[in-house]
């Protein structure tokens, strides 16, 4: 997502909640958000200018989620598409990750494939090679977690810092800064903005992501930094 924008992005630390922060729900579902959720978002230069669109949607049964994540975006003469699909058991342990992604001239395709009892994550690419890697207990993939994070800070928690796998090993962390109200859409409204770090084997970012307070805690904004400047994907009503 602009590298995975949302999802090789996202882990958080053991930070408490400041006193600005709200308070837990007393009773929640198992997750906040639904099967059939479909979340659609611009993306956006830093002057505003619309780059493309990108969307993310839940699906699955009862024993477990199907997330996906699609990015159809880019500059002149270089396209950005990218299309992850994530499938997890009902704790938002990964089973599986496929992704597609075209950048410019470069394509790529693999697939993980992750078997919890051995602690092992299996990548193919696609006319490429195979590798494994050993993974931790109930190892979640970068677009997993974005979904796991919303349900942990819908209960009124962060959980503790932990390696996500997007194909390659990721150590993410991330803190809660502040509680700002921003205009989505003409609406204006109050968020919780976490501030994330990921470091992987060759790169190390950070990026920011404005979650609503309502019971879904749907992410509103994510800034993303890259080398022409922080891109956002807002969410589009």
């Amino acid at each position: 997502m602009f590298r995975g924008v949302m999802a090789v992005a996202l882990a958080v630390s053991q930070a408490a909640w400041g006193q600005s922060s709200p308070p837990a729900p007393s009773s929640l579902p198992a997750a906040p958000f639904g099967r059939g959720e479909v979340l659609n978002y611009a993306v956006n230069w830093p002057s505003g200018l619309s780059l493309g669109e990108a969307q993310f949607k839940v699906g699955g049964g009862e024993s477990g989620w199907d997330f996906e994540f699609i990015l159809d975006a880019g500059l002149p003469s270089f396209d950005i598409r990218e299309r992850y699909r994530s499938r997890t058991d009902g704790q938002f342990c990964s089973e599986s990750l496929e992704k597609d992604s075209t950048r410019g001239q470069r394509k790529t395709r693999e697939k993980v494939t992750y078997d919890q009892k051995k602690n092992l994550a299996v990548r193919q690419t696609i006319g490429g090679g195979r590798s494994e890697i050993s993974v931790p207990e109930c190892v979640k993939d970068g677009l997993a977690f974005v979904y796991f994070l919303r349900r942990e800070l819908a209960q009124g928690r962060v959980p503790a810092a932990q390696t996500v796998n997007f194909g390659a090993p990721y150590q993410v962390t991330a803190t809660y800064v502040d509680s700002p109200q921003i205009e989505v859409s003409g609406v204006r409204q109050a968020t919780d903005r976490v501030r994330v770090s990921f470091k992987g084997p060759a790169s190390s970012h950070t990026l920011e992501i404005l979650f609503g307070r309502d019971p879904a805690r749907t992410p509103l904004v994510v800034r993303a930094p890259f080398s022409l400047g922080t891109f956002a994907l807002e969410l589009a009503r």
